[in-house]
């Protein structure tokens, strides 16, 4: 299956300048035909018997480059589906200026989180993604009723606290990884606070058993002495409250934070709070791959075979699934 990428410039219209600005990079399923017009413009045609494509917006975490998820992002496209990365410089906190996934703070506060959404970049992005479904390589190809959001880390809360259809039409569902619905007590929250989680949509949350990020951030929360994957399964089981069974956790054992993040890059985040994996680094990504991919073929395109696989790796038992449930 041949993956192809083009490049996209939105506003986000919340953020002040220079803050209002993101680039996107939208890999999709192409056919090589090797025409001229291929040939002298580099845009190769999308796969039209794959069509209609659903789409992933995947959510970086903080100080993490899109690229690192380039390798995840193709895995999607191969199995007809179009991925979002995307790049975004802000200032959330006075004083520390970061790539973000695009979260507004005040929206998490006590007084207003539920009232609204917090992720201030998945609007404007949708907005791009329908321009790109009237005109261009993508136009008629894209299922703007059947968007998945997905993250790492910051990226991946944003997602768990955003699957909202109500705020997103056509979000159906959202996946994470070594990310948490913790409430930071510096936003007003008691110590060891869980936010709602909107708990309307199908969930896939993921940790790893080696993830000294959050094992390390636990005094944020009230606790300095935090587990690597205690609060990831509270958001499972005191976060979520939906019975649907369509909603999973898998607690993956060896893995670290930054085993979503392909290749490594130790210039930027947090990387020297993390733990190392205890198992193969590829054996990890591949199990992470197979999951969101089964994950969102299921929802997107009601994939019986798909969501077979899912229910066999998390609840009957991946030997590298230390905890898998489905509720």
């Amino acid at each position: 299956m041949d993956v192809r990428a083009i490049y996209r410039a939105i506003a986000i219209p919340e953020c002040a300048v220079p803050y209002d600005r993101a680039s996107l990079k939208v890999f999709y399923p192409a056919h090589y035909g090797d025409s001229a017009e291929e040939r002298n413009s580099g845009v190769v045609p999308a796969n039209a018997a794959l069509a209609p494509f659903p789409v992933v917006i995947m959510m970086p975490g903080i100080n993490v480059g899109p690229e690192a998820y380039t390798w995840l992002a193709s895995a999607l496209a191969e199995q007809g589906i179009v991925t979002v990365t995307y790049t975004l410089v802000a200032e959330e906190m006075p004083g520390y200026i970061s790539l973000t996934p695009g979260l507004s703070i005040t929206a998490l506060t006590p007084e207003h989180y539920g009232k609204h959404a917090s992720a201030t970049a998945v609007a404007p992005i949708l907005e791009d993604l329908q321009a790109l479904n009237n005109e261009g390589v993508l136009a008629g190809m894209l299922d703007l009723q059947r968007v998945v959001l997905g993250g790492h880390s910051a990226g991946g809360t944003v997602a768990l606290l955003n699957a909202n259809a109500d705020w997103f039409p056509g979000v159906c569902a959202a996946f994470s990884y070594g990310a948490h619905a913790g409430a930071a007590t510096a936003l007003g929250y008691a110590e060891d606070a869980m936010f709602t989680l909107p708990s309307q949509l199908p969930l896939l949350i993921m940790g790893g058993t080696r993830d000294g990020c959050i094992a390390h951030s636990g005094g944020r929360y009230g606790d300095p002495s935090a587990s690597a994957t205690l609060r990831v399964e509270q958001t499972f089981d005191q976060a979520l409250q939906s019975e649907r069974g369509d909603s999973y956790l898998a607690i993956i054992e060896g893995a670290n934070h930054f085993s979503l993040a392909y290749p490594a890059d130790h210039s930027t985040g947090r990387p020297f709070i993390d733990m190392a994996t205890t198992q193969a680094d590829d054996s990890l990504r591949e199990l992470l791959s197979s999951l969101i991919c089964q994950f969102c073929l299921a929802v997107t395109r009601e994939d019986a075979s798909a969501r077979a696989q899912l229910q066999a790796s998390i609840v009957q038992g991946h030997p590298l699934i230390t905890r898998g449930e489905c509720r």
